[in-house]
């Protein structure tokens, strides 16, 4: 399992040719509380950069775009119940969507987790 990250602060995680999408840590704190998420329909084609869901915090409202290009196989349906769950494990059970991988090459040129904390640390 390998993780990589965009500077739009999403996470993805790759496992075979699924990819876990999320938020970081760091998005989450950004955000403050997370009182709503708007996911994408199953069999969506999402392409790397475009909107690929929609979190509203107390603060503000915002979208999540697809790290990666790729069509949606499963979406955490749990988030639209307790979206809180992406303040209390972003990185874990707070994922939003999962795409089947449409290039290897755009995984691979997301950041690192030390390229991504260096990323922050610039910010």
């Amino acid at each position: 399992m390998t993780i990589r990250y965009s500077k739009d602060h999403e996470y993805v995680r790759l496992e075979g040719d699924v990819a876990t999408v999320g938020i970081s840590h760091y998005a989450q704190e950004q955000l403050g509380d997370v009182v709503f998420v708007e996911l994408p329909a199953v069999g969506k084609i999402v392409e790397q950069g475009g909107e690929a869901a929609v979190v509203e915090s107390v603060k503000a409202a915002s979208e999540v775009y697809a790290p990666v290009s790729g069509e949606v196989v499963e979406v955490n349906s749990e988030l639209e119940a307790t979206p809180a769950t992406v303040n209390e494990d972003a990185e874990g059970k707070g994922w939003f969507l999962k795409l089947k991988l449409a290039s290897q090459d755009e995984f691979n040129a997301l950041m690192s987790e030390a390229d991504y904390k260096a990323y922050l640390e610039s910010l």
